[in-house]
């Protein structure tokens, strides 16, 4: 769609995601249900310069391993749906916590904002987050909003339309394993790369399948065997 492109909001429940997504695209929502599944997602628009954003609020989880429906469509949303931008939204106030997720989202897709909230109580705790030096350890963008205030939002907005453009070129950090893991995940890539191409993350695909998430073969199965078969 020309100028309309997908912007995909995930966090942890309770991290202000929602409000966030509310803030910003006010009473132009509604909720759709997404490819064939029950779960509905709030989805609305944003109109930004001559674009539009079409945002999607991920169901809040703590984890990306669908180890719950809810981490299965969020997790599912961002693999094979593919949003032009995912913005994972962080609690200021519990940062390390909120990290796992940003990490796992980093390794899963490469147009990644980091949108650190509710920063506003977390500089009355005496928190003080420096999104430089995250910025240059993460190769994403490190964003600070209070969604409650609507502070922050040009920029985000802003950083958005600027990775959709090309002026931002995002490079996610790459978590490194443990040797032994590193071994088996170069013996399985070039394997993972035969089968899916560049659809998804060779290297991602390869460290769930040490993991044994037999949901996400099945789910890898399922599309990537019916484009054979249309193919």
């Amino acid at each position: 769609m020309g100028n309309s492109y997908r912007v995909a909001l995930a966090g942890n429940p309770n991290t202000g995601k929602s409000t966030l997504f509310n803030a910003l695209t006010g009473l132009r929502q509604h909720t759709g249900n997404w490819a064939g599944k029950t779960v509905s997602l709030a989805q609305g628009n944003v109109q930004y310069k001559n674009k539009t954003f079409h945002l999607i609020d991920l169901p809040g989880t703590y984890s990306l391993f669908s180890n719950s429906s809810d981490e299965e469509v969020a997790r599912n949303y961002i693999v094979f749906e593919k949003p032009d931008v995912t913005v994972v939204v962080l609690d200021a106030t519990s940062l390390e916590r909120n990290f796992n997720l940003a990490l796992q989202v980093l390794e899963m897709t490469k147009n990644v904002i980091i949108c650190i909230n509710l920063i506003d109580v977390a500089e009355k705790r005496g928190i003080n987050i420096n999104e430089r030096v995250l910025t240059n350890r993460l190769g994403v963008p490190v964003i600070k909003i209070s969604a409650r205030n609507k502070k922050g939002f040009p920029m985000l907005l802003d950083t958005i339309d600027r990775i959709l453009t090309g002026a931002i070129e995002c490079q996610p950090v790459q978590t490194t394993y443990p040797d032994d893991i590193e071994e088996q995940i170069k013996k399985i890539e070039p394997k993972v790369t035969e089968f899916i191409g560049n659809q998804l993350s060779a290297r991602w695909v390869s460290l769930r399948l040490l993991d044994g998430d037999e949901k996400l073969l099945n789910e890898i199965s399922k599309r990537f065997g019916q484009k054979e078969a249309e193919e």
